[in-house]
């Protein structure tokens, strides 16, 4: 077996169940595909009657013959009616066939990514896994309703049409039967070759997505270092690239293409000088010559349209295969089947260790008790294992060691959906989505009411600001937010963990890169946010830090250091050196 036919194989096995809703859609598209083919084969015989009729010796325009003539002229009429009326069902039941089932596709391919772990996501490029989505499912669904269901009735067409004219004349049809092997042959050893070209220049395309979405979305640090020479000139190679593999395909197609129509030539070519013969013998009348003529072309038709698509085709099954690829990824963090519930929040980790890959250690032998409504800072130098060490708590991941704890329960038995709702997180750069200010506060908790949105946002002092924006909590933000100062989106942020109302809340570093004034007001915010939650900070800020009941210290993934405050202070205020930014603004004569 091939890869092609091997990749091909397991496509068709993965859409089948997707094609089953639709299945009345695919019967009326193949009963009219039948009656399509059945006129087809029927179309030709009128003309056939004339002709003899006609070139009879003897033959005058008397009653008869014009009789015979208005028959087969309504005949022609009607089948040429019938053929479109069915040939449009055809097309509209298979057009809607395969987009429905694409569109399921490209939910299910959607939702699969999602629930991918971050390990993979932070491995992977958006714009390649957004061109797998978009591209190449659509890819996928424009081959399926203009070239492979139409084939399907083409290849019909061409058994019935053989069948016929082995019936007319089998010298003849021998001779249309054997250009198949040669056309087969050239099919085979050019196909095998689109589709490699396909393949890369497929890859080529998601790396061009890729690179086009980084730049996009750091487009502040782009114009600030001028780089916009320097990823002109990247981008600019790989677009060559990929053009060199889409022109290859293309001249492969097209190469492919124009063999069939000299093979189809020469089969034409025999069959007139064999049929031909066979007229003058008398074997043959000249009106089943043409029909024998007639149905040549039909029966070349699928030969030729299969040469014509096969470059779409061959694009078409590389985009399957890199969907395929996507949805063979399995999630790290699987779903449990307990419902935790709503905890206490008490919060453990039993002999913990975690890793960013197969080879980097980022947590190693934790033990750590956070008691129901405690406040708790992890400090520690970047890449201590702070941020991973809380992102457990969330099952972003699962230890590679140990057991995190909620209420004494393992949360991997817990249901993934239970064990984030037990949690809000406010993260370093709050992440906010395209729509208004009320949406972004809403996906907190997406059944919300606007009354508790807007009480929301009043507890974190999001209605101080947004009174101010042209249409207040339905004032439109951009992008990431990026229309709003940093502290504004933090509020947002706040506001949103707020609705939540999670029993165990995760800041991670939320001031950081704030000006005083702005920090002054998000920390106001947080307070009222953590007040009697369980809460786990990620800081460097030393006010963030002494304002917890207890601090925990973590060095190259594990915890030295842990007490109150005071004890630390007292007992090594040196643990506590990289505590220093609210001291750094206090110097500078800046409020908090």
């Amino acid at each position: 077996m091939t890869k092609k036919t091997g990749s091909l194989r397991r496509l068709l096995r993965f859409l089948r169940p997707h094609l089953r809703p639709n299945r009345g859609l695919v019967v009326g598209g193949f009963a009219a595909m039948f009656i399509e083919v059945a006129v087809r084969v029927i179309e030709p015989w009128p003309l056939k009657f004339v002709i003899d009729a006609v070139v009879a010796p003897g033959a005058a325009a008397d009653s008869g013959i014009v009789v015979l003539l208005a028959v087969c002229a309504v005949a022609v009429l009607a089948a040429a009616g019938i053929r479109a009326l069915a040939a449009y069902f055809m097309t509209v039941c298979f057009a809607l066939a395969g987009t429905r089932t694409m569109n399921t596709v490209r939910g299910r391919v959607y939702a699969h990514a999602l629930r991918l772990s971050l390990r993979f996501h932070n491995g992977s490029r958006a714009g390649d896994l957004i061109n797998r989505l978009v591209s190449d499912v659509g890819k996928m669904r424009d081959v399926a309703v203009t070239a492979a269901m139409p084939l399907i009735g083409n290849c019909v067409t061409l058994v019935a049409m053989f069948t016929v004219m082995m019936f007319l004349d089998w010298r003849l049809g021998l001779v249309i039967l054997a250009a198949f092997p040669i056309f087969l042959l050239f099919s085979h050893v050019s196909s095998r070759r689109v589709t490699r070209a396909a393949r890369v220049q497929r890859a080529r395309e998601g790396d061009l997505a890729g690179a086009a979405s980084e730049s996009f979305s750091a487009m502040k640090l782009v114009q600030a270092y001028t780089l916009e020479p320097v990823l002109e000139s990247d981008f600019a190679s790989s677009n060559s690239k990929e053009l060199r593999e889409g022109v290859r395909a293309t001249r492969l197609a097209a190469g492919l293409e124009r063999t069939t129509d000299v093979l189809v030539g020469v089969a034409t070519g025999a069959v007139l000088l064999i049929g031909g013969m066979s007229v003058v013998r008398g074997h043959l009348t000249p009106g089943e010559l043409v029909v024998f003529v007639q149905y040549l072309k039909g029966a070349f038709k699928p030969m030729r349209d299969l040469a014509k698509y096969t470059g779409r085709i061959a694009k078409a099954l590389a985009s399957g295969e890199r969907v395929l690829a996507l949805l063979e990824e399995r999630p790290e963090v699987t779903d449990g089947t307990q419902d935790l519930g709503r905890p206490s929040g008490r919060v453990s980790f039993r002999g913990v260790a975690a890793s960013y890959d197969d080879e980097t250690v980022a947590l190693e032998n934790v033990e750590l008790d956070v008691l129901a409504g405690e406040r708790v800072a992890l400090v520690g130098h970047s890449g201590s294992g702070k941020s991973t060490l809380a992102s457990l708590v969330l099952r972003l991941q699962d230890p590679s060691e140990g057991v995190v704890e909620i209420d004494g329960r393992d949360i991997r038995d817990c249901t993934l959906s239970s064990v984030r709702a037990a949690t809000s997180i406010v993260l370093q750069e709050s992440v906010l989505f395209a729509g208004t200010v009320r949406d972004n506060i809403r996906m907190g908790r997406p059944t919300a009411t606007d009354e508790h949105v807007a009480w929301a946002a009043d507890v974190a002092d999001v209605t101080e600001f947004a009174e101010r924006l042209p249409d207040g909590l339905d004032t439109v933000v951009g992008e990431r937010g990026d229309t709003l100062s940093g502290g504004q989106r933090q509020r947002i942020a706040i506001a949103r963990a707020i609705l939540r109302d999670a029993r165990i809340v995760i800041l991670d570093e939320p001031t950081s890169g704030l000006d005083a004034t702005s920090a002054g007001t998000v920390t106001d915010a947080l307070d009222r946010l953590t007040a009697g939650k369980t809460t786990l900070i990620v800081t460097h800020d030393l006010e963030d830090a002494l304002s917890c009941d207890r601090i925990v210290v973590l060095e190259r993934g594990r915890i030295v250091e842990q007490g109150t405050p005071e004890e630390l202070l007292g007992r090594d205020a040196s643990r506590l050196s990289i505590l220093n930014r609210s001291a750094d603004r206090a110097a500078a004569g800046g409020p908090r």
